[in-house]
């Protein structure tokens, strides 16, 4: 049988997500600075993992290191290929707090890393280590989101394995706090004039020189106080806002420019993977009819190699 799929009610956890959001920006800043750049700032995405979230791998002089979230144990841990590792209990902790003991973890386990500590993507962000506002840890919380990410993932994963022209990772952006898969159609795209608190313009150029079809889930925010899935194309053809799209509570967003469903509808289908697979995709049709991908020559189904032999060694 299925799991179910969590509740996710954004005012009951909203301190808590506030705050882990910072926690995620500490890790994500120092995967940042330790990765060489990839297109599209693929470097500084972290990854959902069988018990949170994760960076993967690291390199530093000494190895590689790694820093895991797990919303099972309510720990952070860090791990280097010398053998050694330090934890971190995951508690009502301050913003600052944080900061500092993560530091201080990296430094007995000789990892020298520096990062910027501006809050990126965030309205009236504060300093990492003058944040002691936001404290706040609902463990149950934390992990109930956790284990929506995880259904989501899977979900996620399937569609991305749809398509065979270029396509990222699914991956987890901290600096929206959203788990996010795009698909490309392999032409330019004109210059981003968007922008974003403490990010670079010339970052959003590089994320958006390309025609994308982008899909993502995010929590919610005070502005838009409930969790739900998202779908947009860069740049948006014409008549995109028009095309028709899957499941019934699916629409169009003018002052977000991009199609909505709210992760309620998700949860409390009878299907809950179905139903996002269906908003997944026919949003991303939208996007492609509307722009005239060339759907031919990008979409593939592979399924029959799974059919045929994912019961044997090859």
């Amino acid at each position: 049988m299925a799991t179910k799929w969590p509740v996710l009610d954004y005012n009951s956890w909203k301190d808590t997500l506030a705050t882990v959001h910072r926690w995620t920006q500490v890790i994500g800043k120092i995967r940042l600075r330790s990765m060489p750049w990839l297109n599209h700032s693929w470097h500084v995405t972290l990854a959902v993992s069988p018990a949170g979230l994760s960076t993967g791998s690291m390199p530093y002089p000494g190895g590689l290191f790694q820093i895991d979230f797990d919303f099972i144990h309510h720990r952070l841990r860090i791990i280097t290929s010398a053998g050694s590792q330090e934890t971190l209990e995951l508690r009502p902790m301050a913003v600052a707090d944080f900061y500092n003991a993560v530091f201080e973890k990296l430094k007995k386990l000789e990892v020298d890393v520096e990062i910027f500590t501006m809050p990126s993507e965030l309205e009236d962000a504060v300093p990492f280590e003058d944040d002691y506002t936001h404290r706040s840890y609902d463990a149950a919380r934390m992990e109930e989101c956790w284990r929506a990410l995880v259904h989501i993932h899977i979900v996620f994963t399937r569609f991305r394995a749809r398509f065979t022209g270029k396509v990222s990772p699914v991956h987890f952006f901290w600096g929206a706090f959203d788990l996010a898969v795009t698909r490309f159609s392999g032409r330019d795209a004109p210059l981003h004039t968007g922008s974003a608190p403490n990010m670079p313009a010339r970052v959003m150029q590089e994320a958006y020189s390309k025609e994308v079809s982008s899909c993502g889930f995010w929590p919610g925010s005070d502005a838009f106080p409930e969790a739900a899935f998202y779908s947009y194309a860069y740049p948006a053809p014409e008549g995109f806002a028009e095309q028709p799209v899957k499941p019934e509570g699916a629409y169009f967003s003018q002052e977000l420019g991009e199609f909505l469903l709210p992760y309620s509808v998700v949860q409390q289908s009878a299907n809950p993977e179905k139903t996002l697979m269906d908003f997944l995709q026919s949003t991303y049709e939208a996007a492609a009819n509307a722009a005239q991908w060339d759907r031919s020559a990008l979409e593939c189904d592979l399924t029959s190699f799974e059919n045929d032999y994912g019961c044997f060694r090859v």
